[in-house]
């Protein structure tokens, strides 16, 4: 918005010679970082104590670690005030042009409106039991849906991804040498798989304080550096053709709300760190991970995300095992599910499994970026 308000100013006075600095990405993306952390920051102390007005408390699983109910009451759904500021920042500061960033946003707050009516419903009945399993996968598969549909059957958008949208990037490898087109259908079934994954990985990681925000923040700042390299030009070069990747010039506003999510990942993580004073709750993490999601398909980086998201996808697999194990054996694999539970229970404390974590996620983006030139 800024961009198209304050841009062409630049040449009607001799003065205003400075905003032709809103021509950069760069520029732009540190500018929604500052104004993203600002926002929540200003209005977290409003925010919080409205949520205590009206008792918006999480709701503590009767069936979790016994530790966790003295954190029963602690307010929740500070997701909400995380996606306004992402949204905001973002909407402030990138070409309102790019079609990348809407329908990315328009992911997140979708996700996000399912998670809010997850929490709010508990709340209200008083019992960790919002929306039921499968009301809760059909609205994510069809928010999915919808998504996959526009994104590979549209003919209004770049054309840049639509001449590419079909083909799939494999990590690692340049794609100069293979970089293989799938059929449309097929394409879409599997984004719909990573988008409904992603974001209930991020969901299911969301169970100490800081635990998922910290991965999101450590994520998001990779596929800053992702869609960075997808659409930038220097000295008429692109980097990604360089580099062995794809080319999106309809990437390159992207950085702005990857960096927007950080600003307002650090502010919510201000608050959040143990102990926590607040919980992002589903509406946090649900519209968290669709954006993640989003970030993969668009930079075209879905299959490295297994690899980027690694503590996400490792939570979501112990999960997955210790219910086919019960249900197939009768036996658990782990002490509880999802796995930083199980550490829980072995004696670890809250601080060090939350760290721990933060630093795999470190060590498997630096795996992701040395992939940039591996290929």
């Amino acid at each position: 918005m800024l961009f198209e308000l304050l841009y062409p100013l630049r040449n009607q006075f001799d003065w205003l010679g400075w905003l032709n600095v809103l021509r950069y990405v760069p520029f732009r993306a540190m500018a929604a970082w500052l104004t993203s952390l600002f926002l929540y920051f200003s209005f977290f102390p409003w925010f919080i104590e409205r949520l205590k007005q009206r008792n918006l408390g999480q709701i503590i699983r009767e069936d979790g670690p016994g530790n966790h109910i003295s954190k029963q009451g602690t307010p929740t759904m500070g997701g909400s005030l995380i996606l306004l500021c992402i949204v905001v920042s973002t909407l402030l500061w990138c070409r309102l042009s790019n079609k990348m960033v809407w329908i990315t946003l328009a992911v997140m707050v979708a996700m996000g409106l399912i998670g809010l009516i997850d929490d709010l419903l508990k709340i209200r009945r008083g019992v960790n039991k919002g929306l039921s399993g499968w009301q809760k996968f059909s609205l994510q598969i069809l928010v999915a849906g919808v998504t996959a549909y526009f994104l590979f059957f549209s003919n209004n958008l770049p054309h840049d991804w639509m001449g590419m949208r079909n083909h799939l990037a494999i990590p690692f490898v340049s794609i100069k040498k293979f970089f293989p087109e799938l059929n449309p259908y097929i394409y879409s079934l599997f984004v719909i798989l990573v988008i409904v994954g992603t974001t209930n990985a991020v969901n299911l990681t969301d169970g100490l304080d800081g635990l998922a925000i910290g991965p999101v923040l450590i994520v998001s700042s990779t596929y800053m550096v992702f869609s960075y390299i997808a659409g930038a030009l220097i000295f008429g070069i692109s980097i990604a053709k360089y580099l062995g990747l794809p080319y999106l010039e309809s990437a390159q506003e992207l950085p702005i709300l990857t960096s927007s999510i950080l600003g307002a990942g650090i502010g919510f993580l201000w608050y959040n760190t143990f102990p926590a004073q607040i919980f992002m709750g589903d509406v946090g993490s649900l519209s968290l991970g669709g954006g993640l999601a989003m970030l993969a398909i668009l930079t075209k980086n879905e299959l490295l995300s297994v690899i980027l998201c690694g503590v996400f996808v490792v939570e979501t697999l112990s999960v997955i095992t210790q219910v086919l194990s019960f249900q197939l054996f009768g036996k658990r694999i782990f002490s509880m599910a999802p796995l930083h539970h199980h550490f829980e229970l072995k004696g670890w404390p809250e601080p060090k499994i939350i760290v721990r974590f933060w630093i795999i996620s470190i060590i498997l983006a630096m795996i992701s970026l040395v992939s940039l030139k591996l290929r």
